[in-house]
């Protein structure tokens, strides 16, 4: 190997500290030791944490095997290591602070323990069934969860079944039993799994970070093996994890840390932001680097998202962060009220074939809810605008069986000479991967997996630099990583995630819905007997979800969940943010607008004028049952002529219009352009490109 020259060292040197802005160079550039970096929502902070884990290594200060940088998913932790690598940083760790406890358990254990390594449990469910049924209590599964979430609260809070009812009558715990009797199941569940030989996720923290503790051979072998640590998303540590992290650390400071207090949304499991707050006290020669300029989102977003956290009742002087957009100006943020919840998902699907008409890709927009039980009402209304979405949560992307075959195939391919993008397109084309996508169906899905597979490979071979024999192991090798990690690839559809599960992530177009009392806030942080601080955190979910757009951004809420049902009240967290012109904005000063005015007003039906309800009812312009004079041989016309432009596109049939939409075509025969596009499903964009050819076919012409 060829050394580098000192001029290359330089020039390489100026290269990572490009670009970077004057608060992220500082963060980057500060020297080992104490680093506090408050960052807030799309401020760079991954950029940031990932060059100065680069700086540290290239100027020498530490090699970079001896780094180790922990998060809080898997996904985070994959996205740390994918950064790492385009920097040209190998070796570094990245992982979970559960994966990393349990790879080095699994090292330590002989020599702490000495005999055969404890099965890890897939899931808890099991035992804290048997648990109860010991503590002589007969539990449904609902309530199962719940002492399952309790037991996981009080382990991360590092607090004993013995000290678990005065500890959760403190804490103003939400539960439906007794502190005492959740304590016997506690006691019961730990009983168990002793006797088993088993240990849970959480034990693999407890256990790392007493044998830390209590071993120093163990200790001195570890802190001379990782000298320098990185923990992102600090604001959201436990006090357990908190303990492994000190027991990592010993009598060392070499520790940067980024986090930003306005996000903090897991207080209910065991959260606290006091680690990140009282940091510079903890370390007083700490270097805190404020990172303020907002990159995400325009500055009609970032404006909004300032004002929703600045009503807090109570932000602490290390979270009042004040975003600064940098972006061009875009769309002011909408907002809309509806009668019912109904009205509110169809209203909302009809906006997205906006957006997707408009160039919008698919997977770069978002619906977020408080509760997943809100995710039915938007699944049905996009399944009937033929618009595919995805529910994050749902079935794992490295589970289906076309991927667990691609990986197989990879795996077992012989090191060839060759492009890796081009061996992979030939290892997947048995397993179903063409050129051109299939018409739709389970067929799309799998062909959709695998193109997945094949755009990773594209990123994979431009981001690394070897010999093209040694790439498709490695390249097998990342997958077995990223599946470990559960860490997916894109995937093409509309995502549907709770505000919760949408932490870390971001889109062009995000759509808040459900925003109601008693929903956001939740219920169970009103009140007298809500835990302290449930109501502000509730407020920091909205921010959360606020600041996941980059560029539309839609809140919106139903006056009630069904038509005719109970009336319900627009979030508290909305009213100040309303523009004054905006009807609803009269409620908060006591008047309410009418229902069936402003924004809530519904399409009416071309035959009876009765309001419609239902995405197809809407499309085609009149009810169900009302007649309509349908023109077959049009719709005959409008259907070969639209699987000629989809073969011509290569693009699925209902990319260039809908069953619907073609049956509202062939029913209002509109003659000219302003009747055209008044049919739902035809924006702007579909009417430059194709309204000429379809107003053809309407005269009769070919």
């Amino acid at each position: 190997m060829v050394a580098s020259t000192p001029h290359e060292t330089v020039t390489r040197q100026d290269q990572l500290l490009a670009g970077l802005d004057p608060e992220q160079l500082a963060a980057v550039r500060a020297p080992r030791g104490p680093v506090c970096v408050l960052a807030g929502a799309g401020t760079g902070k991954t950029r940031t944490i990932t060059h100065r884990i680069a700086n540290l290594v290239r100027t020498g200060h530490v090699a970079a095997g001896q780094v180790l940088a922990v998060t809080f998913t898997a996904r985070a932790a994959g996205e740390l290591r994918t950064r790492l690598r385009g920097l040209g940083v190998e070796g570094a760790q990245a992982r979970t602070f559960h994966a990393a406890a349990l790879r080095q358990l699994r090292y330590f254990w002989p020599r702490v323990v000495g005999d055969q390594q404890w099965e890890l449990l897939d899931g808890k469910m099991r035992l804290v069934s048997q648990a109860a049924h010991r503590a002589g209590m007969d539990v449904e599964s609902d309530g199962l969860r719940d002492l399952a979430s309790e037991i996981e609260w009080a382990k991360a809070a590092l607090i004993g079944p013995d000290d678990y009812p005065s500890a959760a009558a403190r804490a103003h715990r939400q539960i439906a039993e007794p502190g005492v009797r959740v304590a016997s199941v506690y006691r019961h569940y730990e009983r168990l799994k002793t006797e088993a030989r088993q240990l849970d996720f959480d034990d693999l923290l407890l256990h790392t970070a007493a044998a830390l503790e209590e071993h120093g051979a163990v200790a001195e072998e570890f802190r001379d093996r990782y000298r320098c640590f990185v923990v992102d998303e600090y604001q959201d540590i436990t006090p357990l994890q908190q303990r492994v992290l000190d027991a990592w650390l010993g009598e060392r400071d070499d520790l940067t840390v980024v986090g930003d207090a306005n996000q903090t949304i897991y207080s209910f499991a065991g959260a606290s932001t006091r680690p990140l707050l009282e940091f510079s006290r903890r370390f007083p020669s700490a270097t805190v680097v404020r990172l303020e300029r907002d990159y995400r989102s325009t500055p009609q977003v970032v404006g909004l998202a300032n004002k929703v956290i600045a009503g807090s009742r109570d932000r602490p002087a290390g979270s009042r962060l004040n975003l600064v957009g940098q972006r061009p100006d875009g769309p002011q943020p909408r907002f809309a009220e509806f009668d019912d919840e109904s009205a509110e998902a169809v209203a909302v699907a009809g906006r997205i074939r906006e957006l997707l008409d408009g160039g919008t890709p698919v997977s770069e927009i978002a619906v977020l809810f408080r509760v997943n039980a809100q995710s039915e009402v938007y699944e049905q209304a996009l399944s009937e605008m033929d618009i595919p979405y995805l529910v994050r949560g749902g079935e794992r992307f490295f589970t289906r069986p076309e991927v667990r075959q691609a990986m197989m195939a990879l795996r077992a391919a012989e090191p060839a000479d060759g492009e890796l993008v081009e061996r992979v397109r030939a290892l997947l084309e048995p397993i179903g991967y063409i050129p051109e996508p299939p018409q739709g169906g389970a067929a799309r899905q799998r062909w959709e997996s695998l193109r997945a597979l094949v755009e990773l490979a594209e990123e994979f071979a431009a981001s690394t630099e070897g010999g093209a024999a040694t790439e498709l192991p490695r390249f097998a090798g990342e997958l077995e990583q990223r599946a470990q990690a559960q860490h997916p690839p894109q995937l093409d559809g509309v995502t549907l995630a709770s505000l919760h599960a949408a932490k870390g992530l971001e889109w062009d177009a995000v759509f808040c819905v459900g925003l109601v009392e008693g929903t956001l806030p939740i219920q169970y942080a009103l009140g007298d007997g809500a835990p302290a601080g449930s109501l502000d955190e509730e407020r920091r979910l909205l921010y959360v979800g606020v600041t996941r757009a980059r560029e539309h951004l839609w809140l919106s809420w139903a006056l009630s969940r069904a038509p005719g049902g109970r009336p319900r009240r627009c979030s508290r967290f909305v009213y100040p943010l309303l523009p004054e012109q905006h009807p609803a904005s009269r409620a908060a000063a006591g008047t309410r607008p009418q229902r069936t005015g402003g924004s809530a007003a519904r399409p009416r039906c071309r035959v009876c004028d009765s309001a419609l309800t239902g995405t197809l009812a809407i499309k085609l312009g009149r009810c169900a049952d009302c007649p309509a004079q349908l023109d077959e041989e049009l719709l005959a016309r409008l259907k070969e002529w639209r699987m000629a432009r989809a073969t011509e596109l290569r693009v699925p049939s209902f990319v260039v219009f809908t069953d619907a939409t073609l049956i509202a075509i062939a029913e209002q025969r509109p003659t000219d352009s302003r009747a055209l596009v008044s049919i739902s499903g035809i924006g702007a964009t579909k009417l430059e490109r194709f309204g000429a050819e379809v107003l053809s076919l309407i005269r009769g012409e070919r």
